[in-house]
């Protein structure tokens, strides 16, 4: 019981890490809960509509965390020798490469959003407007993209900020956005205090102005206390990486982009499949997730936080410390997820009466929710695993054990179950949920192997 369980100080040092990421994310997903809320009180074309965007804008947004995750983990590791001048490189690697990202985004959005948002939109349309969801989706997609530039260059600052053991000004830069976007969007979706009301443009406009928002305090707070973050100093004096560098750091994300993108577009996939059974099925399960972000923010963080951990011990060579650890760190994350999850299950009874939608889309939002409570702790050890593998560097395993489990496990059994069978919706989506307690298995066998555990700055060289 001792390999599974820390002392207090261990959990103290893990509580400082994560509990600010975890209220920044928690707030974050609390009021996009409340804009899920706002859009629904609209109509259910209107909340398909701009959940079919979220989905494409959850791809993007995963590709950009692995553009900064890659370099954040020899930066994770830099930050654990105390080397700045190895961090300062990632961090301007981090933003040169977000560049791109977001560049090659903003492109694949503006010119093939049409096709992306139609490809949910091939089931029976049931009780839901497939125009007006067309509609819809396309409005909120065109404003969003404007906010594609500050996501990724906040996502740049507050992987280096918490990689080097500053979480406080990511925490408290979103919550400053939060606020913006919460009265942003009551202010612009219904109209209040003489302004128009812009249904879902309102809602993306208030997501943008926020975005801009955060990255200008980010910005502005990072650069003026350069004795406290130490990186930021002289960071934009040139924009030299050594170029031994620059092919480890190209070497780290490439991997980790096309398993985050992937892994996304599996997700995608997998929706894609249930949308064959109905609009009304992407609007429950919009439901769904939307709350599921809210409860599994705890356990998700916590895999944020392994990452770091882990990283700065593996960097400090205390290698055998960083096996131990890990087998903590699962076993916490493990049970955040059932006290988290139990919660949501119950809580499932009564939230989706709070969208102006048909009574047989809360009926099935309850189920899913449900569904999705019960196999949360056995996605908690998946996530936390994968964190584990991959703070030391092994982007090919990493890589087979997420995205290829996804593709492999469950997009091809929801296109078999969606296409080939009349298997009730329910059931396909439990037994997809289900494939988690083999993945789960599959990621402590690899963790006790402890072929992850090593150190990657040694191969880098300082320049």
């Amino acid at each position: 019981m001792r390999r599974l369980f820390g002392d207090k100080p261990f959990y103290k040092g893990l509580l400082a890490l994560v509990i600010p990421i975890m209220i920044q994310n928690g707030i974050t997903n609390f009021v996009n809960m409340l804009d899920n809320i706002m859009i629904g009180q609209v109509g259910t074309p209107e909340m398909t509509g701009v959940a079919i965007t979220n989905q494409l804008i959850y791809v993007f947004s995963l590709c950009s965390f692995g553009a900064v995750s890659g370099a954040g983990i020899l930066g994770a590791q830099f930050a654990g020798k105390n080397d700045h001048q190895g961090v300062r490189y990632t961090f301007r690697y981090k933003l040169l490469f977000g560049a791109v990202i977001a560049f090659v985004g903003i492109a694949v959005f503006l010119f093939g959003g049409k096709f992306l948002v139609n490809m949910y939109m091939q089931g029976d349309s049931g009780i839901t407007n497939p125009a007006l969801t067309m509609k819809s989706s396309l409005e909120y997609l065109r404003i969003m993209v404007i906010g594609l530039v500050p996501f990724v260059v906040v996502q740049c600052y507050a992987s280096t900020l918490r990689e080097i053991g500053h979480p406080k000004l990511p925490m408290v830069a979103g919550l400053i956005a939060v606020l913006f976007n919460l009265v942003g969007n009551y202010i612009l979706i219904f109209g209040h205090f003489g302004a128009p009301a812009l249904g879902v443009r309102g809602a993306a406009l208030a997501t943008v102005i926020s975005r801009f928002v955060e990255m200008a305090v980010v910005i502005i707070a990072t650069h003026t206390q350069t004795k406290k973050y130490i990186f930021a100093k002289g960071a934009f004096r040139s924009l030299y990486i050594p170029s031994i560098l620059v092919k480890q750091l190209f070497l780290k994300s490439l991997p980790l982009i096309a398993n985050e993108g992937l892994w996304s577009a599996g997700v995608t996939a997998v929706n894609i499949q249930y949308s064959l059974r109905g609009l009304d099925a992407v609007a429950a399960g919009n439901i769904s997730q939307t709350f599921w972000n809210v409860f599994a923010i705890a356990y998700i963080t916590v895999g944020a936080g392994i990452g770091i951990i882990l990283g700065q011990l593996l960097g400090a060579d205390k290698i055998e410390e960083a096996k131990e650890s890990s087998y903590k760190l699962i076993t916490f994350s493990f049970l955040v997820s059932v006290c988290f999850g139990s919660v949501y299950f119950l809580a499932a009874e009564f939230i989706p009466n709070f969208y102006n939608t048909d009574q047989s889309i809360r009926s099935l939002a309850t189920t899913l929710m449900q569904i999705a409570a019960i196999t949360m702790p056995f996605d908690a050890i998946c996530h936390s695993s994968y964190f584990v593998i991959r703070s030391g560097g092994k982007m090919a395993i990493t890589f087979i054990f997420d995205s290829g489990f996804m593709w492999l496990g469950n997009v091809l059994l929801a296109f078999i179950l969606c296409r080939y069978t009349t298997m009730p919706f329910v059931w396909v989506y439990l037994l997809v949920h289900l494939l988690a307690l083999a993945k789960g298995i599959a990621g402590i066998i690899m963790v006790r192997n402890g072929f992850w555990a090593r150190n990657i700055t040694k191969q880098a060289s300082q320049g």
